[in-house]
């Protein structure tokens, strides 16, 4: 059910302009927060003493997430998405508010917790929400503006927050954000105000509180034994994921089946193959070439830059399928990743690493926008929230793999070759994504 008539809309027209600014006013805060506390960490631990506690705050805010997926998923199938947005509202306020006044490190990570959980319960709301308030024509460009505001903050996140660590307090990191929190949500009233009663009633679904648990353990052990080399961990996250994953996935997901189970699939499989490969390009720029740390970042503004315009592109195209706009995607980011390793030896090209690296940017914003698409469009109203929570696990999922693995490779080889072992695998994975997409993502709902 729709709030308007499926007739031709536009992102910002008068009756959905301030919806739109809400969504994408809390995605880029979202995005911004993220990057920010990665920049001001290292100061974060420092004055609180938490050294030897450094990942932890990433890492609880990791498994949060990963939770709250799942719950918001299913309260947004049983309720609408307007619970699920209250509530990861406030989660994230209060984590916003913990976080910013912590005095030892066991705060902030209480802190880290609830902004995961805040986090999660809204992105998977929001996604409900674009499905109840914009017609199907419409979602090309708001999934498309979506994809950008997460990137977007990733051009001044850093510098930002870098700047308010030195000169005012990484207190003010979260501080800072909590106004623009509150108006963000308060441009979104109108339209949740409008939301209608939730009449479809989900399929039963068992056990998944204890699947929840599971995964948001499980991808953070299988992160932390990979980049550790703790086989012992991996083998028990490996354990507690199998389950999970039959509950939380659609079936037939980890087999590439054609529809929905593909399409869920090719978001994990980006996301894998693309930030595997982006962790260690900094790395590479200087060690190898002797590159300063604002030269090495540069590739990573271009790729975000490629990244956004590509999706806002895509959304000013519908009349182009969206299946061939991600079997386009996979084909930028294995072509994008291939060419990177030419800067893995001391004799490679370093100064083409912008260039080449704003192609797989380029491909992840046609792709992971359009792949936002087909998965609404192949979605029932019962089942908006589990395949959109479905959509972020995968997306968690082989991200924290890929870059574990990454990591086992650099480490366990010479840095040069580990990055070309790296690089070629992931290319490689991106055609296989790029195979298994196309036309088999065609949206069909089930029975």
């Amino acid at each position: 059910m729709t709030l308007t008539e499926p007739a031709p809309s536009r992102l910002w027209s008068p009756e959905r302009r301030w919806p739109t600014t809400g969504i994408l006013l809390l995605v880029t805060l979202f995005a911004f927060e993220a990057m920010g506390v990665g920049t001001a960490m290292p100061t974060m631990v420092r004055e609180l003493r938490g050294e030897a506690l450094y990942a932890w705050p990433f890492l609880a805010n990791l498994a949060a997430s990963v939770m709250a997926t799942v719950f918001s998923g299913r309260l947004s199938d049983r309720r609408g998405p307007k619970p699920a947005i209250l509530i990861g509202v406030l989660l994230f306020l209060a984590g916003l508010v913990v976080a910013g006044v912590a005095e030892n490190m066991a705060v902030l990570l209480a802190g880290r917790v609830l902004q995961g959980f805040g986090v999660g319960f809204l992105i998977v709301a929001v996604y409900v929400l674009i499905a109840v308030a914009y017609p199907e024509d419409s979602r090309p460009a708001v999934f498309g503006a979506l994809s950008a505001a997460w990137v977007i903050p990733s051009l001044v996140g850093p510098a930002v927050a870098g700047w308010a660590t030195e000169h005012l307090s990484w207190r003010w990191v979260f501080l800072g954000i909590i106004p623009l929190v509150l108006l963000g949500i308060v441009l979104l009233v109108p339209v949740l105000r409008k939301v209608p009663p939730h009449a479809e009633t989900p399929p039963v679904r068992k056990h998944l509180p204890l699947a929840a648990v599971a995964v948001g353990l499980g991808v953070v052990g299988l992160s932390w034994g990979l980049q550790h080399r703790t086989w012992w961990l991996i083998a028990v996250a490996l354990l507690l994921l199998a389950p999970a994953l039959r509950i939380l996935l659609p079936k037939g997901t980890l087999l590439a089946r054609r529809g929905l189970p593909v399409t869920i699939l090719a978001r994990g499989l980006l996301a894998g193959t693309f930030f595997a490969v982006e962790g260690f390009i900094p790395l590479t720029l200087s060690v190898v070439h002797g590159y300063s740390p604002l030269e090495a970042g540069i590739p990573l503004t271009l790729s975000a830059l490629g990244w956004a315009g590509a999706s806002m592109w895509a959304s000013r195209h519908p009349e182009i399928e969206r299946h061939t706009l991600v079997r386009t995607g996979f084909l930028f980011v294995a072509t994008g990743v291939a060419a990177v390793t030419l800067i893995a030896p001391t004799w490679g090209p370093a100064f083409l690493t912008p260039v080449l690296w704003a192609v797989a940017g380029a491909g992840m914003g046609m792709a992971t926008s359009s792949v936002g698409v087909l998965m609404m469009a192949a979605s029932p109203e019962a089942d908006r929230g589990f395949n959109s929570a479905a959509l972020q696990i995968s997306d968690m999922l082989f991200s924290a793999t890929m870059i574990g693995l990454g990591g086992v490779l650099v480490v366990a080889t010479a840095p040069t070759a580990g990055v070309v072992v790296l690089n070629l695998s992931m290319a490689a994975l991106a055609v296989v994504g790029a195979i298994l997409t196309g036309p088999r993502m065609r949206a069909t709902l089930e029975p």
